[in-house]
């Protein structure tokens, strides 16, 4: 038997919106991925314009906007929405809820991830955008695919050792 959720918990999600939500990422990081691969994060002496017009670049940061969406405002956060409104009533009701803390810890890994990226992207580290895309898109990838969710671990592993402001357990 489980433990049940502490009183302060928040109400539970479907645990297949964050998987669905993943996969539309993943999918995007790809993409920006192949962008940041093939544009100025890859070359050294590139101007500050030549950075910012960059197509990784820009979907990149597109992509941490909406990282930031998914921690600061998560019911209104386009892949939830999408999945309550198009998905989510076509599927028989989950078997349980899951807490939302971990996912929400998980985007703002994510934000933290490419976000240093864009902001090293900017400051002319060539490799920094590809490297941080990828290792997002990793995380997406195993979430999506796997339904691992690298960032939940990380919440986890953080809360039980107290360092989120829970108490540590036993």
């Amino acid at each position: 038997m489980t433990d049940p959720a502490p009183a302060s918990a928040p109400a539970g999600i479907d645990p297949r919106q964050p998987r669905v939500a993943a996969a539309i990422t993943a999918t995007l990081l790809a993409l920006a991925l192949l962008l940041a691969l093939t544009g100025a994060g890859t070359r050294t002496g590139t101007t500050l314009g030549e950075r910012v017009a960059d197509p990784g670049l820009l979907l990149s940061a597109v992509l941490a906007g909406l990282f930031a969406w998914g921690f600061l405002a998560p019911r209104t956060a386009p892949w939830g929405v999408l999945y309550r409104a198009l998905l989510g009533p076509r599927l028989p009701p989950p078997a349980e809820l899951e807490d939302p803390r971990p996912p929400r810890f998980a985007q703002v890994v994510g934000f933290t991830v490419v976000t240093a990226g864009v902001l090293l992207h900017l400051v002319g580290v060539p490799f920094a955008l590809p490297v941080a895309v990828a290792a997002a898109f990793v995380a997406a990838f195993l979430n999506a695919v796997f339904d691992y969710c690298l960032g939940c671990q990380l919440y986890l592993l953080l809360a039980r050792a107290g360092a989120l402001g829970r108490p540590a357990r036993g």
